[in-house]
């Protein structure tokens, strides 16, 4: 079955305050699959100015700061940036595809992944 795409509107309000009926649990779980790549993503950008990266503007910040941890020689920093590009596949599913199998699963191990991204980044 293809999501239901205004299920993202109705979730905006909800958000907004300004509806009383909940949003669609798809839409909610798309949101939190969404939420956590940009946790971990801006955690990651955020880091790099403090170890002396600069940074670009624009859309191509993305692969960017991807790429600045997954080209590192420190295992460490590789896997962050690894595990980044998981987050960014799946972020691209649930913001982009009709359908995805496993959602609920998929959820569920993004939060974790990002968490651990978040809390790996504290001990660089």
């Amino acid at each position: 079955m293809n999501f239901e795409w205004s299920d993202y509107l109705e979730l905006a309000r909800e958000l907004a305050g300004q509806t009383a009926s909940p949003a669609g649990t798809e839409a909610r779980l798309r949101s939190a699959i969404s939420r956590a790549y940009y946790a971990a993503f801006c955690k990651c950008r955020n880091h790099l100015p403090d170890v002396g990266t600069q940074l670009p503007q624009g859309a191509a910040i993305h692969q960017f700061v991807r790429d600045e941890f997954k080209d590192s020689t420190d295992k460490k920093r590789k896997k962050i940036g690894n595990d980044l590009d998981r987050l960014r596949a799946d972020r691209n599913k649930a913001d982009y595809d009709d359908s995805i199998s496993g959602l609920g699963k998929m959820v569920y191990m993004d939060i974790e992944l990002a968490e651990q991204i978040i809390n790996a980044l504290g001990r660089l």
